[in-house]
Parts: structure tokens; C-alpha cells; sequence
């Protein structure tokens, strides 16, 4: 565990940036690169490195929030937070090209373990007629 880490909060942004839906942890990731944010918060653009992420989250935090497209049953653009039980992960087959947070989190824990609680901010994709992804316009309106 690192010293940079103790007692600090990260924001860990995931999301490929090919799938329109599936950016939306990386575009907050970009939104927060320039904004005043508070002493001992860490926001990190992940992207689809699930095996970084794995590793940072047996780091000493006293947070994790994970950023990222969820797909619940509200209109496109609803926020969710969630709490992720990232101790409920059952450890499978690794295929690091295919790491969801469920995965992630069952990497972490064979690496190591995961003190912080994690909680997950989501945002409800939209679909766009013809296209397999959705879209993240519209993100911003708060449900939990």
C-alpha cells in the first residue's frame, strides 16, 4: 500500500471510449482534470484498465468511487450512486480485455485486500435507433 493513498479519496473513472454509453467515466474523468477539488481526493481516468484499477483499489483509501455507465431502469441520463459489495465478487476465469467491476473486484481481492468502500456513480445510457451503444447526453439528472 502507498503513503499517497492513506486517507484519501479516489475517484476511479472507467469506461471505453469507442462505446458512446460506455465513456461516461472517462468524459467526468475529463470534466474533473480541470476543476478545484478537495485536498486528498485522486481522480483517475482508468479507461479500460482493469488490471490498474485492480491494483489501486488494495491501496490504503478511505473511499473508492467508481465512475461509470449503469444500466438500471431510468430514463437516459439518470444518476445513480450505489454501494458496490466488492466482497461478493467470486473469483472466475481473467480475461483482462473483458474486466466489468465485478471482475475487478475479484482481482483486487485475490491481490490483495480491499479496505475501502467502494461506491459506484452511474449514469443511465440512452440508445440511439441503429446503434448497438447508447449515448451520455443528457447525464445529469440524480436518482439513488
Amino acid at each position: 500500500m502507498s503513503d499517497r493513498a492513506e486517507g484519501k479519496i479516489l475517484v476511479a473513472c472507467v469506461g471505453n471510449i469507442f462505446a458512446g454509453d460506455d465513456a461516461f467515466g472517462v468524459e467526468v474523468a475529463r470534466a474533473l482534470a480541470t476543476a478545484a477539488l478537495p485536498e486528498g481526493v485522486t481522480v483517475v481516468d482508468y479507461g479500460i484498465r482493469g488490471l490498474d484499477l485492480a491494483f489501486a483499489l488494495i491501496d490504503c483509501w478511505r473511499a473508492v468511487i467508481l465512475v461509470d455507465a449503469i444500466a438500471r431502469t431510468g430514463a437516459p441520463g439518470d444518476l445513480y450512486l450505489l454501494r458496490a459489495d466488492s466482497k461478493g465478487a467470486a473469483a472466475g476465469a481473467l480475461d483482462p480485455h473483458a474486466m466489468d467491476p465485478l471482475a475487478v473486484f475479484a482481482l483486487a481481492r485475490w491481490l490483495g485486500e480491499m479496505r475501502a468502500p467502494v461506491f459506484i456513480l452511474g449514469c443511465q445510457p440512452g440508445r440511439r435507433p441503429g446503434r448497438e451503444h447508447g449515448t451520455i447526453a443528457g447525464c445529469g439528472r440524480g436518482r439513488s
